[in-house]
């Protein structure tokens, strides 16, 4: 495998005065980097060229990104009140887990390494915004992006509680200017506002405990917790519970009533909300945010970067985590929102904020 190209020689597209990295490496050399990530025996030379090859793979996924997120945006104002819409590009820790619970997967197939979401009121809105989609496959199924495949968490959930619905698409263009990004795929995920905050508890409680909750190693009493949780929010919004859950209304509240007063649900995450300091208070309106949670002093810092610093951006992103690879003990995440105030709403589990998780316990048990 050779080693990456430095970033000033990567070629790239330029689009909105933005550059944007192109893949550089066959896909055979990704799938590779991806088997060397989970190689504990690789010499840290060969790790740090794998990385230089996931790195510029993942970074070659904002383009296609941001062309679906747009679209996602004016799918979604027809929804007639304002949604909050962001997009990532998936952590190298995010990364690595997929790929160890998921032995045959390919990294160059993994089809959610760009990812957009929005978060609407309710679940009928979910459906509502799926919906304009199938309509325009249908309608253009030639044109555009290619959708490659659905994923219904609402009326299949998932046997740990997850409830949402996933779009996945493979960038197209007959633009030989961007033709470099055909193939790339792009996750869009729409979720409720309770879906959303089942899952963004989730990553806290993950985030604090060390363990995924929703890997096979997270803590037994918390994962079913959470499960219990999904049926609730399932149950509220009338729709499939989640498998392996009581489907009597009584006794799925008194289990999820006995396990809150033993884990001390609302108390825990709570003292987690209050004990994280935020770094940066007033972060100006910019293009891309990079939050990195530092889980061991316990504050959380924002970089803001405006149009013309996307590289930057997506450089700095790469060297926080080649420093979590390395041992550190901080969590960092690459987004975009519409607005600076979309920010927490958007990821509340960066700010250790479950306010609105808490709520829907209180109301299921209640």
């Amino acid at each position: 495998m050779s080693p990456a190209p430095p970033p000033e020689a990567m070629p790239r597209v330029r689009w909105w005065n933005m550059a944007w990295v192109t893949p550089q490496y066959p896909r055979y050399q990704v799938d590779k980097a991806g088997n060397t990530l989970l190689d504990i025996g690789c010499s840290g030379e060969e790790l740090a060229r794998a990385l230089d090859v996931i790195d510029n793979w993942r970074s070659s996924h904002g383009y296609p990104l941001q062309c679906l997120k747009m679209t996602l945006i004016n799918r979604a104002e027809k929804l007639r009140y304002p949604v909050i819409v962001a997009q990532r590009l998936k952590r190298l820790l995010s990364i690595q887990e997929k790929l160890m619970a998921n032995k045959n997967m390919k990294l160059s197939k993994m089809h959610d390494i760009g990812g957009c979401r929005a978060v609407v009121r309710t679940v009928a809105d979910v459906e509502r915004l799926v919906l304009l989609y199938e309509k325009s496959a249908a309608k253009n199924p030639a044109k555009r992006a290619e959708f490659v495949k659905k994923y219904d968490y609402i009326t299949q959930p998932k046997v740990d509680g997850y409830r949402s619905v996933h779009l996945v698409y493979k960038y197209r263009t007959a633009s030989a200017k961007h033709a470099a990004f055909n193939g790339l795929r792009i996750e869009i995920q729409i979720r409720s506002r309770l879906q959303h905050a089942w899952a963004t508890a989730v990553e806290t409680v993950s985030t604090f405990t060390g363990r995924s909750i929703r890997s096979t190693v997270g803590d037994a009493n918390w994962k079913r917790f959470f499960t219990l949780m999904g049926s609730a929010i399932a149950l509220k919004e009338r729709r499939p519970l989640v498998p392996e859950t009581p489907m009597n209304p009584a006794e799925l509240v008194a289990e999820i009533s006995a396990l809150s007063s033993q884990l001390q649900i609302e108390k825990v995450l709570r003292q987690w909300g209050a004990a994280v300091q935020l770094l940066t208070e007033h972060p100006p309106e910019a293009d891309a945010y990079l939050l990195v949670l530092d889980t061991e002093n316990m504050t959380m810092r924002i970089s803001a970067y405006q149009q013309n610093q996307r590289l930057a951006a997506t450089q700095e992103y790469s060297r926080v985590e080649k420093e979590i690879t390395g041992g550190s003990k901080s969590q960092a995440v690459l987004v975009s929102v519409s607005s600076v105030r979309d920010l927490r709403r958007a990821y509340p589990n960066y700010f250790l904020d479950t306010s609105v998780f808490i709520n829907a316990v209180n109301q299921a048990i209640r």
